[in-house]
């Protein structure tokens, strides 16, 4: 007979899979918003997930991956519910999750949590690696991203917002 924690394991490690429909290159365990997967003794499957911010449009084709991903592992009920506490912030971003953004071209958040809010009189550019950039919009490609641009080599780069 397989334990309830192997299930849970095996229905976590699936959900964990699944990319972010808007940066492909981590999944929603590297962002953190994977909060809970549970398996209960009929098979039937809940997941957890907590938005980047209230109203981002990405949730449901999260959701519509989450369940396509897992019924087709063979779980035959899987629900998805948006849990808005605690609420997510970048601190919850892993450093897997983190470097990959870097490589995407995506300038990471700074660290938040444990102290103030530190400000960032910089950001480096992930291309070049220069700090002499400037944010051009308040919002990039996304709405949880700004829009910046390196002076050193003149591309231009989204940065995830710290909350």
């Amino acid at each position: 007979m397989v334990s309830t924690q192997t299930r849970r394991s095996a229905a976590w490690a699936l959900a964990a899979e699944v990319p972010d429909p808007e940066i492909p290159v981590v999944t929603i365990e590297d962002l953190g918003i994977l909060r809970d997967v549970a398996e209960d003794d009929r098979g039937w499957v809940h997941v957890q997930v907590t938005p980047t911010y209230s109203g981002c449009p990405a949730m449901d084709a999260i959701a519509d991956d989450l369940q396509e991903r897992l019924t087709a592992a063979g779980y035959q009920h899987v629900d998805v519910e948006f849990v808005l506490s605690p609420a997510w912030t970048t601190d919850d971003i892993s450093q897997a999750g983190l470097a990959k953004l870097e490589a995407y071209g995506v300038a990471p958040p700074s660290p938040t949590r444990g102290g103030p809010v530190g400000l960032a009189l910089s950001v480096r550019c992930p291309q070049c690696g220069s700090p002499d950039t400037r944010e051009t919009s308040r919002f990039g490609s996304t709405a949880c991203k700004s829009l910046w641009v390196c002076r050193s080599c003149q591309e231009p780069f989204d940065r995830f917002k710290p909350l």
